[in-house]
C-alpha cells in the first residue's frame, strides 16, 4: 500500500484468514475486533482499560463528533488520539450511515446529504469531499469513504440507485483523500442482499484502488440467515491482498460466522451497549444479571475469564450495583464484555493459524448450547 499503511495475510483455514494490518500507530492483528469509542470514548471505560482488554484499534464516529465538540475543535487540540488519550490506531466511519439514520429532516442529493442535526436541530451538508476534509481533521488512521446506506427491505431498483450513487461518491471520496502517507482509504461495498449488485460494486471499488474494503448495507434488519447468505460470496469478490471490513457487526455468533467468511475486521457497540443494560456476554452465553436468581450467587459471572468482573467480584455484587444503579456496574460488564470478545478474536486467531477453525467453531457453539450455569 502506498498509504504506508500495509497488510499481511500469515495463514488461512477455508475462508478463514489471519493476518497483520501494519500502521505508524501499531499493529492491528486480525481477525479484529474494533470497541466503539462514538464520541471519543468508549462509554464506562478508561482508554488504558479498553487496552488492557486486547484491543489494538477504536472506531470514531465522524457524524457524532463533526456535530459535538466539532472536527476543527479536535484538530485545533491536537487530533482525536491526543484528544481521547488513545495512543493506537483509530478507524473513523464516513458518517453516512447515521446521517441516514439519526439525522433530522435530511435532503439527499449528488452532491452531498443536508440534514438537521438532532443534538441541536443546526443544520449541516455533508458530501464526500467534507466527509474527507473531517476525518483528517480528526487524524484518524483508517479513513472510510462516503457512502449512502439504505434501510432494508428496500427495492432492488431502489439498491441500485443508492448503491451507483455510494460508487461514484467513492470515487470522490478516493479523489478528495489524496496522498496521505501513514493513513488509509476503506471503500464500501454495498449492494443489499443482491449478488449481482454486491458484483458491480465490488468491480466498480477494485477500479478505484482502496488501501482495504468494507462490506456495507448488512446488519441494519436483515437477519443473520440473510447476512450469512452475502458473506457466502461477498469476501470472495474483493481483494484477497487487503483487509476487509464488516462494518457493525455483531453478536458473537454473527462474528464468527463472518470469520468463517473471510473478514478481518469488524465492530458493534454491543459490548458496550449491553454492558450498560446489564447484559454479560459469556462462553455460555448470554447472562442477564439483573435476573433476581443471581441475588445470593457468589460465583464469578464466568470461571474462565480473568477480567476484574470475574476475578473480584461476584454475581451477587453486580447484580446489587446494577439494581442500585451505580456506575460501576456499567463498567465492570462493560469491561467484562471487550475483555470476551477480544478473547474470542485471540481465539479465533490462533485456530485459523493452527489449521483448526473448524474444531473451534464447533467448540463455541457447543458451550453456547449449554447455557448458563444452574442457580445455586
Amino acid at each position: 500500500m502506498a498509504s504506508g499503511i500495509s497488510f499481511t495475510l500469515n495463514g488461512t483455514d477455508g475462508k478463514a484468514r489471519v493476518g497483520v494490518i501494519s500502521t505508524p500507530r501499531g499493529e492491528i492483528r486480525t481477525p479484529a475486533f474494533m470497541p466503539v469509542g462514538t464520541a471519543a470514548t468508549v462509554k464506562a471505560m478508561m482508554p488504558e482499560s479498553v487496552a488492557a482488554t486486547g484491543a489494538d484499534i477504536l472506531l470514531g464516529n465522524t457524524y457524532h463528533l463533526m456535530l459535538r465538540p466539532t472536527a476543527e475543535r479536535i484538530d485545533r487540540l491536537g487530533g482525536l488520539h491526543r484528544f481521547m488519550n488513545w495512543e493506537k490506531p483509530i478507524l473513523t466511519d464516513s458518517g453516512g450511515f447515521q446521517v441516514m439514520s439519526l439525522a433530522g429532516l435530511r435532503k439527499l442529493t449528488e452532491e452531498g446529504v443536508t440534514f438537521s442535526s438532532h443534538v441541536d436541530g443546526s443544520r449541516h451538508f455533508v458530501s464526500p469531499e467534507r466527509s474527507m476534509e473531517i476525518q483528517k481533521l480528526l487524524g484518524s488512521d483508517i479513513v472510510m469513504a462516503f457512502d449512502e446506506c439504505p434501510a432494508l427491505p428496500a427495492t432492488e431498483e431502489t439498491v441500485a440507485q443508492s448503491m451507483r450513487m455510494s460508487m461514484r461518491w467513492a470515487q470522490r471520496s478516493r479523489d478528495a483523500f489524496g496522498d496521505r502517507p501513514g493513513h488509509a482509504l476503506f471503500g464500501i461495498q454495498q449492494g443489499g442482499v443482491t449478488e449481482s449488485l454486491r458484483g458491480e460494486s465490488a468491480e466498480a471499488l477494485r477500479a478505484i484502488e482502496f488501501d482495504g474494503y468494507a462490506i456495507g448495507g448488512l446488519a441494519v434488519g436483515e437477519g443473520q440467515e440473510a447476512m450469512f447468505g452475502v458473506l457466502d460470496y461477498a469476501p470472495d469478490m474483493l481483494p484477497t491482498d487487503k483487509p476487509r471490513y464488516l462494518m457493525g457487526v455483531g453478536k458473537p455468533d454473527d462474528i464468527v460466522g463472518a470469520v468463517k467468511r473471510g473478514v478481518d475486521m469488524m465492530d458493534c457497540v454491543l459490548p458496550s451497549r449491553s454492558g450498560r443494560t446489564g447484559q454479560a456476554w459469556t462462553h455460555r452465553g448470554q447472562v442477564n444479571i439483573k435476573n433476581a436468581r443471581h441475588a445470593d450467587d457468589p460465583r464469578p459471572l464466568d470461571e474462565n475469564c480473568t477480567c476484574p468482573a470475574c476475578s473480584k467480584y461476584s454475581r451477587a455484587y453486580l447484580h446489587h450495583v446494577f439494581r442500585s444503579q451505580e456506575m460501576i456496574s456499567g463498567m465492570l460488564l462493560t469491561w467484562h464484555n471487550l475483555h470476551y470478545y477480544q478473547e474470542l478474536m485471540a481465539g479465533m486467531r490462533a485456530a485459523i493459524a493452527a489449521g483448526r477453525f473448524a474444531a473451534f467453531e464447533a467448540d463455541f457453539h457447543a458451550k453456547r448450547a449449554q447455557g448458563d450455569i444452574d442457580p445455586l
